[in-house]
């Protein structure tokens, strides 16, 4: 198994779109890239905590390799739309790729590369790639939060 993590906009959204993929094995929603330990939803919402909502996944790369997961997290949310996707405004909202080993990070930039050299946007490409720091599992309720409540996607 190996792990991928994405901050798209609001976690709920981004997490049901992964888990439709095969060869991804299991997903959480949770926090990342901030300074406070173990925040809540209520702080990181606050914009106070420095954290981003991601998706921590962990996949199969026999099944499916982290280009195929890069190719999703781009046609999933706007990349060039800094701290903000659709309604949800802050930068717990801000497109961010953690990677997790030197690999993942070549692969990450040289695919921000392409995409940017594509013309697919007319605006430069915000997304920001770092290095994967703690992950700090979201509250229970909002793990699959779209899944349970017999929701498709997050905004109309």
């Amino acid at each position: 198994m190996k792990k991928a993590t994405f901050g798209a906009g609001c976690f709920w959204g981004i997490e049901a779109t992964f888990r439709q993929l095969v060869g991804v094995i299991n997903t959480a929603v949770g926090y990342e890239g901030g300074s406070a330990k173990f925040p809540t939803y209520q702080e990181v919402c606050q914009g106070m905590t420095g954290h981003a909502e991601v998706v921590e996944i962990q996949y199969d790369p026999s099944q499916v390799n982290y280009e195929k997961l890069l190719d999703v997290f781009w046609r999933s949310h706007d990349p060039t739309t800094l701290n903000r996707q659709g309604p949800d405004i802050g930068e717990q909202y801000r497109s961010v790729i953690f990677f997790h080993d030197f690999n993942q990070e070549s692969i990450a930039k040289e695919s921000k590369k392409r995409l940017e050299v594509s013309g697919q946007f007319v605006q430069p490409i915000v997304t920001e790639i770092v290095c994967a720091s703690e992950f700090y599992r979201a509250e229970e309720y909002h793990q699959r939060y779209l899944e349970k409540n017999g929701l498709v996607r997050c905004h109309k």
